[in-house]
């Protein structure tokens, strides 16, 4: 079997399987890309058994169909360092061996049967269909993964909830000190469902949704979720398990409200925070009179550090405190000029929003204060 392929348009889709890929496998077999030739197009693979993502792109010429596996390292190496230009592969199962030839040289790589690597798990006839926007699905997921736990003991916390009603669909993520919740009104069903999808696909598809991709659809069930975007499929297990009642913790009055500019917040919290204790990252927020003050202190490295700015504020006097490196991390997965954030008192969540938010969404993050020593 004989294909020739541009190099450049190869090398994109192996990196981003290459992704996929674990450095150490179960199977050696899963440390190889499946190539799959089929009516003038080339369909690769690549699965950790869990996650599985194919991509597939069109042949400049291929003199027969054909699939076999090969590994992933040596062929990402080589095929990184080639400039535009078609190379051919030509593939000899006889012999169990690829020569690639291109401009000035030539290399080969041993195969390997590709009846071997493992199938993806198939997602049920009576499987759940959503409908969204590659762009806004990019989106949400940018703004969320930040905020999933890493938690053994409460599995279901490490992944992103999608969680399908009458009225929306909310992207959430939590580790239990601070909470993304994204509400697209533009995508909602008749029939509430609600899957739990792991860190890794989420990355994945972080890093392959292009901004003008059209649409996605995404099916599952109770197990696994499939999900076809315009340059490929991912298919992957979800983690099972029942998300917390992510609406009972988020306050719903709230009414001290402090607008400030969000870059503005966000350089100063990156000023102050190497001051605050390395344990507890604590950042006290001090607000009154169109005033927030950001302190630090480290006593026990004798460190203290102070920051004021202008705010618009309508409420009592406050000090309460945050973790800074969360509240950086907030901040940073906002695009809005100004942000708003609600508080109620030092001894509850606090949270912020955008001061726009964008169309046909509800962004909401939230925060719980950490006790602070007057």
């Amino acid at each position: 079997m004989k294909f020739t392929v541009s190099s450049t348009a190869l090398s994109n889709r192996l990196v981003a399987l290459s992704r996929v890929i674990n450095s150490k496998n179960s199977l050696p077999i899963l440390g190889d890309f499946l190539f799959e030739v089929q009516d003038g197009r080339l369909n690769l693979t690549a699965s950790d058994s869990e996650v599985m993502m194919k991509t597939s792109m069109e042949l400049n010429e291929a003199d027969s169909d054909g699939r076999f596996c090969v590994g992933n390292h040596d062929l990402l190496e080589a095929v990184k360092g080639i400039s535009e230009q078609p190379i051919t592969f030509d593939v000899n199962q006889g012999e169990n061996i690829a020569r690639i030839s291109y401009q000035n040289g030539m290399f080969s790589l041993p195969i390997e049967n590709a009846d071997e690597f493992p199938q993806s798990q198939q997602v049920s006839e009576s499987a759940t269909t959503i409908n969204i926007s590659s762009q806004m699905l990019a989106d949400n997921i940018n703004r969320s993964i930040f905020a999933t736990a890493q938690d053994e003991l409460r599995p279901v916390m490490n992944g992103i909830y999608f969680d399908l009603t009458p009225d929306c669909l909310a992207v959430v993520a939590s580790d239990g000190h601070k909470l993304v919740r994204n509400k697209i009104f533009s995508v909602k069903s008749d029939v509430p469902a609600a899957f739990i999808l792991p860190k890794k696909p989420a990355s994945l598809l972080k890093s392959v949704l292009s901004k003008n991709g059209g649409d996605v659809v995404i099916r599952f069930d109770e197990r696994n979720a499939e999900i076809n975007f315009e340059d490929g499929l991912i298919v992957c297990r979800l983690i099972e398990g029942r998300y917390p009642n992510y609406n009972s913790v988020i306050p719903q009055s709230n009414p001290n409200q402090l607008t400030v500019d969000r870059v503005a917040l966000l350089s100063a919290l990156r000023r102050v925070q190497p001051f605050s204790n390395d344990s507890s990252n604590l950042i006290r927020f001090h607000v009154e009179n169109g005033t927030l003050q950001l302190d630090a202190e480290d006593y026990d490295f004798s460190k203290t550090a102070t920051e004021r700015m202008a705010c618009d504020y309508n409420g009592m006097t406050m000090s309460i405190g945050f973790k800074g490196s969360s509240f950086i991390e907030i901040l940073s997965n906002f695009d809005c000029e100004q942000v708003v954030i609600q508080l109620a008192d030092p001894s509850r969540a606090g949270l912020v929003i955008p001061s726009e938010q964008p169309e046909n969404q509800d962004v909401l993050m939230l925060m719980m204060p950490m006790l602070i020593n007057d």
